[in-house]
């Protein structure tokens, strides 16, 4: 059963991949739109690589963090999606997330079929007057690293086709239709006044949602117990996080210009304030200092500040990091007297941060927030937490239940025993 849906997942793919051919000559005519300015066009060029080289510091975060056994599988899931994801955005993904609007929801998966009509022209109303495939390519290494962040939770036990097959469903179904709601002209999010600068939203408050369905639905390990295999691996990670997040934030300035220096600086302090934090409660508690928890504050800041980074001061910057890292240390210690097995407390760190990131842009943005007098943006923030938490908790369970019943999610106790790399992969590390 399983080889024969393997097979049919690759068919669909070949066939997909044609549709929309040969359709250039019905390419609207967009020539008379005024391109960005060669300055802007080289920053997001940057921006671009700089926001894919998170997902492979992503790979060295969580493969650092479990045990030895689990190393290549762990990194693997989050690596593999540079090419699932890459080769899903252009047949449809794209389209779906930044097609003409369906009431405000979704966009037309036609729109952009194939990568129909994205050129080096401008949009008129999309992309800042960037070349219209550079900012195709720089929103499509968001949707790599949003399904790797899920992965955390379930490390340890999931089949990777299982995975393969979730991350696609997931795109598709979640992770497009809240893009598109937040970030298209026309969403009903982002015509409502909720603002995410850079995808605390759409990235973190999704995966980490997703994280939390998938550790409800796959269950606990085995054995919760956890050696962590390689802690210069998590501060790699850490470290190429932080790098790649200054194009993650500031790109989403969509320019060289003073939004994107403002949103650079924020990402930074942010990080800096949320590992501080971390590491001093920590000493607070009476627990040591230790390498791993200033890495998962310095990521949670950086988690917590993606949604304002471009509408507060750094002062608020600074309060953003050390509020969500105090509030994800204790989410963190609740989970962990729970029965719910999030193997790398992804939810707690990813979910958690981005939902605090999103009340607090409602509090400190400029203008519009509390601080400045207004209500109406804070009070749509709480009102997008509860519908977004909402959709993507029980629409990606709905899809792990889908998966299962085709591919069967969990790897059986043996395999989970001998672990990941060696049942999954074949591989192992030496």
């Amino acid at each position: 059963m399983g080889k024969k849906i393997n097979f049919i997942a690759l068919v669909g793919f070949v066939l997909l991949s044609v549709l929309g051919l040969g359709n250039e000559a019905q390419s609207p005519d967009w020539s008379s739109v005024d391109l960005a300015s060669s300055g802007d066009i080289a920053w997001m060029i940057v921006a671009s690589a700089f926001v894919l080289l998170m997902t492979p510091g992503l790979a060295f975060f969580y493969g650092g963090m479990v045990d030895r056994k689990n190393v290549i599988s762990t990194m693997l899931q989050s690596f593999v999606a540079l090419g699932v994801i890459s080769v899903v955005w252009v047949i449809v993904g794209f389209s779906l997330c930044f097609g003409d609007s369906i009431g405000g929801i979704i966009g037309n998966p036609l729109t952009f079929l194939n990568f129909r009509n994205v050129g080096l022209q401008a949009h008129p109303d999309i992309g800042g007057g960037l070349p219209f495939l550079l900012f195709a390519l720089f929103q499509l290494k968001f949707a790599i690293i949003t399904p790797a962040l899920f992965t955390g939770s379930m490390a340890g036990r999931i089949r990777f086709r299982s995975y393969i097959l979730f991350m696609v469903l997931f795109t598709l179904f979640i992770y497009a239709p809240l893009a598109h709601m937040t970030w298209h002209p026309d969403g009903l999010l982002l015509n409502l006044g909720v603002l995410d600068f850079a995808g605390g939203t759409v990235v973190h408050m999704s995966a980490g949602l997703a994280a939390l369905a998938g550790a409800v639905h796959l269950g606990p390990r085995k054995t919760k117990r956890l050696t962590h295999a390689n802690i210069p691996f998590v501060i790699l990670g850490t470290g190429l996080l932080w790098f790649g997040w200054f194009g993650f934030n500031a790109g989403s300035a969509l320019g060289a210009n003073t939004d994107a220096v403002q949103a650079l600086a924020n990402t930074h302090f942010a990080s800096a304030a949320g590992m501080i934090t971390w590491m001093f409660y920590e000493r607070f508690q009476g627990r040591k200092m230790n390498a791993l928890g200033a890495c998962i504050g310095a990521i949670v800041g950086l988690v917590a500040i993606t949604p304002a980074a471009g509408f507060v001061s750094i002062q608020e910057s600074l309060f953003i990091g050390t509020f969500a890292a105090l509030v994800s240390n204790w989410a963190i210690a609740a989970q962990g007297r729970s029965a719910l097995d999030d193997t790398l407390d992804v939810f707690p760190s990813h979910g958690v941060g981005g939902m605090v990131g999103m009340l607090l842009t409602g509090v400190f943005a400029a203008d519009v927030g509390l601080t400045s007098g207004q209500t109406e943006t804070f009070l749509w923030h709480v009102a997008a937490l509860v519908g977004v938490s909402i959709f993507c908790f029980f629409g990606s369970l709905v899809l792990l239940k889908l998966v299962d019943r085709a591919l069967s999610m969990r790897v059986t106790d043996k395999q989970e025993a001998i672990g990941l790399d060696a049942s999954q992969h074949g591989e192992q590390v030496s």
